[in-house]
């Protein structure tokens, strides 16, 4: 069989130890492996080649994608998907893989249901907002980005006395400020998840600069659109000196860990020996793999892992 892999949306560290498993693995199957260059604006494009060994030579330590990734706006017509189609149907192309969020499971969840073309989605995006799954490909090398820039921020507020609100990625979901946040030691999180509580916050952090705290680290998500917020406040109640940092895309870069390394080869292996499992989506939960049908998971909301929760239980 022909299968073509795209990648889709943000870049995510490990993107390519999936590329290297999918070349290694499918041929070992005896399949002819392709790649779909420029995510789906690449795909409308024709810009598809068949992958080779030599492709895929020394990627492992590589962040973001070889391949390119796109947000394509023309996937949205009709017309373009059509013409996406062409370009896989002339190429012999039957089944793709799509590492990416759930927008772009949906956006090709439209495209076989109009064309015969089947596709299986890997979930990879740093915001590690896939339902059913407790893991995307990138969330550990970008929790580690963060984890080297909260350190080092920590190094300065202690020494200059100073607060750091720091902002992380996530719209929609606050995985990485939560997470980042708990294993950091953050005096205070916002995420979207949770109501933040102004004034219980403002009594805890009172009593503990009482009892000789000098410092102070807030680490909040970027969708609750607060840090400006975050900063005026802690300046008026604590009468401390404030710095704003904001991570940006640097979380999403970066030579991606030994466990990213892995779990995007063992995506890619279930993906690859499962490909009678049509327009489903590999998730993953502790060291087991499953599949959800694609309409079921985008059905689903995404839910903050409760475990998690209940580690942040002190800071709301």
């Amino acid at each position: 069989m022909r299968i073509g892999i795209v990648c889709s949306g943000g870049d995510a560290p490990g993107m390519n130890a999936a590329l290297k498993k999918f070349v290694d693995v499918a041929h070992y199957l005896g399949h002819e492996p392709y790649f779909i260059y420029d995510g789906y604006e690449g795909m409308i494009d024709g810009k598809i080649k068949k992958a080779a060994h030599e492709d895929v030579s020394g990627i492992l330590h590589r962040g973001g994608t070889i391949i390119r990734s796109s947000r394509s706006k023309r996937f949205f017509e009709y017309k373009y998907r059509k013409q996406a189609y062409d370009n896989l149907k002339k190429e012999g192309i039957e089944h793709i893989i799509v590492l990416g969020g759930d927008g772009s499971f949906r956006g090709l969840n439209v495209l076989s249901g109009e064309f015969d073309i089947s596709f299986t989605g890997i979930p990879a995006t740093i915001d590690n907002d896939i339902s059913f799954s407790d893991y995307a490909i990138g969330v550990d090398t970008a929790l580690n980005v963060i984890r080297d820039c909260v350190d080092n921020i920590r190094d300065t507020a202690s020494s200059f006395r100073r607060a750091f609100v720091i902002e992380t990625m996530g719209r929609e979901c606050g995985y990485l400020a939560a997470v980042s946040a708990v294993a950091n030691g953050a005096e205070i999180c916002m995420i979207p998840e949770i109501k933040f509580d102004w004034e219980k916050n403002k009594n805890r952090l009172k009593e503990e600069f009482e009892n000789g705290r000098s410092y102070m680290i807030a680490i909040v998500a970027e969708g609750c659109d607060a840090t400006q917020k975050m900063a005026k406040w802690i300046e008026e109640s604590f009468d401390i000196e404030v710095r704003i940092t904001i991570l940006g895309h640097v979380q999403r870069g970066g030579k991606p860990t030994v466990q990213e390394r892995l779990i995007a080869g063992e995506f890619v292996y279930e993906a690859l020996n499962n490909l009678d499992k049509k327009n489903m989506v590999v998730v993953r939960n502790g060291v087991n793999y499953d599949f959800v049908d694609i309409k079921t998971l985008t059905s689903t909301p995404y839910k903050l892992d409760e475990k998690v929760l209940k580690l942040l239980n002190f800071l709301d």
